[in-house]
């Protein structure tokens, strides 16, 4: 199999993009890709389906690949953090959901899915202990996906007030990334939640990441919640991100010269809330390289 950094020299610059879920639409006013993007071309330049494979792609999802405009597949629905979860039937059944919409690559939250025996859709998302033994079974979870389906493969991490284990999250993916020979999706606003509840900068634990991994860079509104005197950060993807996610996407600007897409998780705010942001940050990450 080709290395890390072979695989992502054929992988296009996509630019800025909005996300979407499965009947996105249904639940209340939002962001409508399609028509978004006709309407603001120059700020939307691809979709981040996220999707699992018991309920498939809903008519949303396939107005956008109707159009011919770049996608990613964001599987909602295997544990990267255990082994026996990347089956041979969920990776046919992603591999063509993906192709159904001309993915540039999947990607995913690297954590626990599921609790206990598969049930598609408990969608019950929680991140993954933060050992070097867990780190190694999910480096070995992804070289299997990698090696049985035609796409590049990026684990996130995923969204978490609390976390079990002795490592620095960073220090985790590192191993991950090092071991599966992978890329990454380095979600911004949940590391920022994670650097802010355990006391750190924004950009602690950069200067031992190998910032070269990083091919897509999420970035999503959080909200200061308080629970009997504890306070914590919802990752609520509302239209404002933390100073510390906008922090940590500028640093990794400089930094992550592989970096080829940037999400803004937004879908579900009134569009007009959204425009100044994406304003923002395609004139930080512009479309075609400077």
């Amino acid at each position: 199999m080709a290395s890390f950094h072979d695989r992502v020299s054929t992988l296009p610059r996509l630019g800025v993009g909005v996300s979407c879920e499965f009947d996105a639409g249904q639940r209340g006013p939002g962001v409508d890709a399609v028509s978004f993007r006709r309407d603001h071309p120059e700020l939307v330049h691809f979709l981040e389906i996220g999707a699992d494979v018991r309920r498939g792609l809903d008519d949303a999802m396939r107005r956008w690949a109707a159009t011919g405009a770049p996608t990613t597949y964001h599987f909602l629905d295997v544990n990267l953090a255990e082994t026996q979860d990347v089956d041979d039937p969920w990776i046919q059944a992603t591999e063509a959901q993906a192709d159904q919409v001309g993915a540039a690559w999947l990607c995913g939250d690297a954590g626990y899915w599921h609790f206990g025996p598969r049930e598609r859709g408990h969608d019950v998302l929680l991140p993954p202990i933060l050992s070097a033994d867990a780190a190694r079974e999910m480096a070995e979870a992804i070289a299997l996906l990698q090696a049985r389906c035609s796409y590049v493969v990026l684990p996130e991490n995923p969204p978490a007030t609390a976390y079990v284990g002795p490592l620095h999250l960073l220090d985790f993916y590192a191993r991950v990334v090092d071991a599966a020979d992978c890329g990454m999706l380095l979600d911004a606003a949940h590391l920022a939640i994670f650097q802010r509840m355990r006391g750190c900068s924004p950009t602690d634990g950069f200067d031992d990441f190998p910032l070269d991994r990083i091919v897509e860079v999420h970035v999503a509104g959080g909200t200061t919640r308080d629970t009997a005197g504890f306070t914590w950060i919802d990752d609520t993807h509302t239209p404002e991100p933390l100073p510390e996610t906008w922090a940590i996407f500028e640093a990794l600007l400089a930094r992550a010269p592989n970096l080829r897409a940037v999400v803004y998780e937004c879908e579900h705010n009134a569009p007009n809330e959204v425009i100044p942001n994406f304003q923002r940050l395609n004139a930080m990450f512009p479309k075609e390289a400077r």
